[in-house]
């Protein structure tokens, strides 16, 4: 089987380290960064440059760039890839990409699917990239027929060397409406709650709490602009709800309500018992 691989940073390299290392995969990349790339082909994680001559030889195109450029390289790229080939993103939205693919797909006669690896860490880059970051982890996937079991045995077939540990099927208004509570928001939280002046001063002070939550803190500017901005609905009503919730907290505070205090820290409480199965 031949891989091809756009992209080359955490999730695109740990890919091919993964694809690399299992018998019989060939890898071609391709990353905006030639040192990457050839850091990735020295490494072994990248057997050959993948370049539009060698796109009818993959079986699975992977797309790991940034948003945009992602969907202009499928544009770009779409008349060059083989009809049997299985075309999927690994982006953290899908409706933008979905709407743009869908139909490249259909015009040319490749097979795109949706993807979303959930795994990742607060570092970026090939560098940390590491080939059983997906061992174990959920991959959500936007086909586009839901109940093609016949598709979906075959991408879970060619995603089986980097050992998800279980598939979702969804759509792609359902994925970004979720991903912005479950994703952006504690990436966009975290990023604010450390801006607080408090901050510089926390050693000695801190522990597990507050490790948990500033960790995402650590993100890419660039890229996390451009997952916000495309999942901008979603994400404004989850933070109007969470800015409103907020405000209960500070005005019983402000007020000195005990009562009412202690009655949203219970439900926030009961609410994670709740989610949890506890």
């Amino acid at each position: 089987m031949t891989v091809g691989i756009v992209g080359l940073g955490l999730i695109g390299g740990s890919m091919a380290k993964a694809f690399s290392r299992a018998e019989g995969i060939r890898v071609l990349g391709s990353d905006t960064d030639r040192s990457i790339l050839g850091f990735a082909i020295l490494s072994g994680a990248v057997h050959e440059e993948l370049t539009r001559e060698k796109l009818r030889e993959c079986d699975l195109l992977l797309l790991a760039a940034y948003p945009q450029a992602a969907e202009e390289y499928l544009r770009q790229e779409a008349p060059h890839i083989r009809k049997d080939t299985v075309v999927m993103d690994c982006l953290g939205t899908k409706r933008p990409i979905c709407a743009a693919a869908f139909p490249l797909a259909e015009k040319y006669g490749f097979t795109f699917v949706g993807g979303h690896p959930m795994a990742g860490t607060h570092n970026s880059g090939f560098k940390y990239a590491r080939e059983n970051l997906f061992r174990g982890a959920p991959m959500v996937l936007v086909p586009p027929r839901n109940f093609d079991m016949e598709l979906l045995e075959r991408v879970k077939a060619l995603l089986a060397p980097l050992g998800f540990g279980s598939y979702s099927v969804t759509t792609a208004e359902q994925h970004d409406e979720m991903i912005a509570f479950t994703s952006q928001m504690p990436h966009l939280v975290s990023n604010a709650y450390i801006k607080s002046p408090t901050a510089k001063g926390h050693q000695g002070f801190s522990a597990g709490s507050y490790k948990d939550m500033t960790r995402v803190a650590w993100l890419k500017p660039e890229m996390w602009t451009e997952l916000f901005l495309e999942n901008r609905d979603n994400l404004l009503r989850e933070l109007d709800s969470f800015i409103g919730d907020l405000e209960k907290y500070r005005n019983a505070l402000k007020e000195r309500d005990g009562d009412g205090l202690r009655r949203l820290l219970e439900e926030g409480c009961l609410r994670k018992m709740e989610i949890d199965g506890r």
